[in-house]
């Protein structure tokens, strides 16, 4: 069963990275360039992390995609930028 709409959001309660359960808000999941190890996952979940209204983030590094819930919808250019200056690339939504 998918919560997801075509642009990518989702709304659904998820897990944070430590296992707790994520206050409900919205998920977006985009397609990010260059994540191959584990060092990336936590690199990603830092900096993503830190974003103002972002409540949770999950890597998924086979699949080159970024979960991200949040407490109200994100700004796709931010997000970009701190993709981008973690040393990856955004390149949009998840279809």
């Amino acid at each position: 069963m998918s919560c997801c709409t075509p642009d990518g959001s989702c709304s659904s309660g998820v897990a944070t990275a430590d296992g707790s359960e994520a206050a409900d808000g919205t998920v977006t999941v985009y397609e990010v360039s260059g994540m191959t190890y584990g060092h990336c996952r936590a690199t990603l979940t830092e900096q993503i992390g830190a974003v103002d209204g972002v409540l949770a983030v999950e890597v998924d590094l086979k699949a080159g995609q970024v979960a991200v819930t949040s407490s109200r919808d994100l700004d796709d250019e931010l997000l970009a930028k701190v993709v981008d200056e973690a040393g990856y690339g955004l390149t949009g939504r998840a279809a």
